[in-house]
């Protein structure tokens, strides 16, 4: 079963977007891969995370490894289904727009 569509303003916001978006294909990703995909810094990211983590999106593993203590993310089953829901609901929303005819782009 599928999550009912819903805009979620937490997830919406950029970079936690691109957060769920890279959690979502993975089982677990470690920050600093996060970090250098989304092209932010440790604080922006760190910003980002504490509140996906304080929505119950995602949930930090710490681990040591050659002797340096190194931050895992994942997305939790709420998380899964939060960001599925966004994104059927960007998908319902951007399948309401007229193409615009060709030859003819948006002028603003």
């Amino acid at each position: 079963m599928t999550a009912v569509p819903q805009f979620d303003p937490l997830i919406h916001a950029p970079g936690r977007l691109q957060i769920c978006a890279i959690l979502s294909a993975a089982d677990e990703a470690e920050f600093a891969m996060v970090r250098e995909a989304i092209a932010v810094s440790d604080s922006v990211l760190s910003k980002h995370l504490k509140q996906l983590e304080e929505a119950g999106y995602i949930k930090l593993r710490k681990q040591a490894h050659a002797g340096r203590q190194r931050t895992w993310l994942a997305l939790t089953s709420a998380g899964h289904k939060a960001f599925a829901a966004h994104v059927a609901e960007l998908q319902r929303l951007a399948g309401m727009v007229a193409p615009a005819p060709l030859g003819q782009g948006f002028s603003g």
